[in-house]
């Protein structure tokens, strides 16, 4: 059993002011294998105080002092990357090769990225008239919350440009899946980050993260979760009129016309579903067809749903593990039943865990057909390896189906037409727009519209969020 009861505050290793344990479950196994502290206000005022005190000292250092933290917080990153593979698969339920390929490789992307900005940003320029000098200064001491679903990932998309700032931060990573920011913890102490300027607290959204967002002492809060979370967040940041920047849920649509190849379209459009055993908030998990290639896309997304194979995280391979928790897999049970008694033809998977994984929260790669979009499976986050697949007449319905839901974090598009790709992907309604499988690089901005969040990370983008414009007349 790990034990990591501790908090890192003020740049040490400290216990938490009550003693409230919790264990952390292996997903595939349903068994506990760490046991870390829940932490209370009182733990975050100490964290607090201990940013504030450090933000005086670290927003004046230069560009090229935090440079050098960050590079040498991504070379002991990357020379302790096999225990961050470790830690995601037991936290997470990852398997061995998502973990190595996919999860672990994101905290270097967003690090990396967020250096090549740091060194590029212009934090002093004249105005557009030249009568004033426009300064970007750091916005003080920041609140992350982090989820569980891409741990390390979303870690390092706020960290590394709260860093490169000059802002001091109190990290709460999700208490499901908490080891890989404790490591990550790890790494920046061995890094020499000054005292206080990251400090982490485990805890829960009520115990810990209401405590962050409504603390006074805190200039900032960076929330990614769900959007009822994310509500919260602003609505107890709002009395101390803090910024808040938040990446939320996500149900996002993927036009898939006849003009496409049809077999390479669905291969990806289902593996980008069924990714991450489908929790990821911007997943195409709402796949348009084209009517008159409808029945055909339906009967191959059953074939390749059925070819997924679903595996054991320990095990090497390109298999999908389970989902996070007994929660998280009985609210998908919860949908997919719902799916059914609305009629919605059930292509692939169903009710109940696959075959041989009578432990461990594992779901069956699930297709839903002939779903409409006022249906529940259509409208809602599953979160899961879930695919609804909706049918569509033309173009403008297309783009009307896409757009006719509360969020906006993605779209994907499938078309062998340059020019329709253009023209619908500046219809939809989403912060970023996939066409033909193609993934953007790690300083792209990622946000969403509608309830799907507001700001944007990663790169350059992820730095200003992270800062204030000052102009000086005179």
């Amino acid at each position: 059993m790990i034990d990591k009861r501790q908090f890192y505050i003020g740049g040490r290793w400290v216990d938490p002011v009550e003693a409230r344990t919790l264990e952390v479950i292996n997903p595939a196994t349903e068994k506990p294998v760490a046991v870390i502290s829940l932490g209370n206000a009182a733990d975050v005022d100490k964290a607090v105080t201990a940013a504030r005190s450090a933000f005086a000292g670290w927003s004046e250092t230069s560009v090229g002092e935090r440079a050098m933290l960050l590079e040498r917080i991504i070379a002991i990153y990357q020379r302790r990357s096999a225990e961050m593979d470790e830690a995601i698969r037991l936290e997470m339920g990852a398997p061995r090769t998502f973990a190595r390929e996919s999860q672990t490789p994101a905290g270097t992307g967003h690090m990396q990225a967020t250096l090549d900005a740091l060194r590029s940003h212009e934090f002093e320029r004249p105005s557009p008239r030249g009568g004033s000098l426009l300064r970007h200064e750091p916005i003080g001491v920041c609140g992350l919350i982090t989820p569980w679903n891409w741990p390390i990932n979303q870690i390092a998309a706020k960290v590394a440009p709260a860093l490169a700032a000059g802002c001091s931060m109190v990290l709460k990573p999700s208490e499901i899946a908490p080891l890989s920011g404790l490591l990550f913890a790890e790494i920046l102490d061995e890094a020499g980050c000054p005292a206080g300027v990251f400090n982490l607290v485990n805890g829960d959204g009520p115990g810990v993260g209401a405590a962050m967002s409504s603390h006074p002492g805190i200039d900032m809060m960076s929330f990614t979760g769900s959007t009822r979370a994310g509500v919260s967040v602003s609505q107890n940041a709002a009395p101390t009129v803090k910024r808040v920047a938040l990446e939320l849920g996500g149900k996002s649509a993927n036009l898939l016309f006849a003009d496409a190849d049809l077999e390479r379209a669905l291969r990806t459009s289902l593996s980008g579903c069924f990714s991450n055993t489908g929790q990821s908030c911007d997943a195409p998990t709402r796949l348009l067809v084209e009517r008159s290639i409808y029945e055909d896309a339906v009967a191959l997304a059953g074939k390749i749903a059925a070819d997924i194979k679903v595996g054991n995280p320990e095990d090497e391979g390109s298999h999908i593990g389970p989902v996070i928790s007994d929660l998280q897999y009985e609210k998908i049970q919860g949908h997919i039943e719902r799916g059914i008694a609305d009629g919605a033809r059930l292509v692939a998977g169903g009710p109940g865990k696959p075959e041989g994984f009578e432990t461990g929260y594992f779901v069956k790669p699930t297709v839903f057909a002939d779903v409409t979009n006022d249906m529940s499976i259509a409208r809602n986050e599953i979160f899961g390896p879930v695919l609804v697949m909706i049918p569509f007449e033309t173009e403008d319905k297309a783009i009307a189906i896409a757009n006719d839901t509360p969020y906006g974090l993605a779209a994907y598009l499938q078309t062998g037409d340059p020019e329709r790709a253009k023209r619908v992907s500046r219809k939809l309604r989403a912060g970023s727009v996939y066409i033909n499988g193609a993934s953007p690089d790690w300083d792209v901005p990622f946000g969403g519209y509608k309830q799907s969040g507001n700001g944007r990370e990663y790169g350059e983008f992820g730095l200003e969020d992270f800062l204030e414009l000052k102009a000086i007349t005179g």
